[in-house]
């Protein structure tokens, strides 16, 4: 199953999930923002260097309802440029909030992504204790669920850091092995 992170890279959150996911030998995707890759190009590189596979979010956290085409290509290809300029070439997209628009899987085919959502979510937005993000996930704990948490502090973000996802990763890592199943990045998609 497949443990994803969202809205980073961030200099302070990024690096203390880096370790303990380093710490349970554990490897995640990570749907990152362009604009946030541009900023701290070093945690790309440290994201990539330990394993840990790299996806597009977005480059500005838009709600794809809330802007028109233009705007959405505009940020897509900004988010997509700073990538490529670290060597990162996406196959797959999570928009923000899970938000499509009209648009937004007509322009995922025409880059060759895949749109990827969740089936288990943390909701650690919220700013609530490690304990209680787990629970919200372990009813959901089977092959091929995806997990969605944060290392990054999007808008509508209901805390001040992302200490209890950085909590959490120990106990769910232990909660999904003792159920007999892998945690790790998504998988690799077909070559088209």
């Amino acid at each position: 199953m497949a443990l994803t992170f969202d809205d980073g890279p961030d200099p302070e959150w990024t690096p203390l999930l880096l370790d303990a996911l380093g710490v349970h030998d554990v490897h995640a995707t990570f749907f990152v923002m362009g604009g946030a890759a541009a900023r701290h190009p070093d945690l790309i590189e440290r994201t990539r260097a330990a394993g840990h596979d790299v996806q597009l979010h977005c480059h500005e956290h838009h709600r794809h309802t809330d802007v028109d085409r233009d705007a959405l290509e505009r940020d897509t290809d900004s988010a997509l440029s700073v990538l490529a300029e670290r060597g990162v070439e996406p196959s797959r997209w999570r928009t923000p909030w899970g938000v499509l628009g009209p648009w937004t899987q007509e322009l995922a085919r025409a880059r060759g992504l895949t749109l990827t959502h969740w089936t288990a979510d943390t909701e650690d937005w919220a700013g609530d204790p490690a304990p209680l993000l787990l629970d919200r996930v372990l009813g959901a704990l089977r092959p091929g669920a995806i997990v969605l948490a944060h290392d990054g502090l999007g808008p509508g973000a209901r805390r001040a850091g992302c200490e209890e996802t950085v909590a959490l990763v120990g106990p769910l890592v232990r909660a999904i092995r003792g159920a007999g199943l892998t945690a790790g990045p998504l998988p690799s998609l077909p070559e088209a």
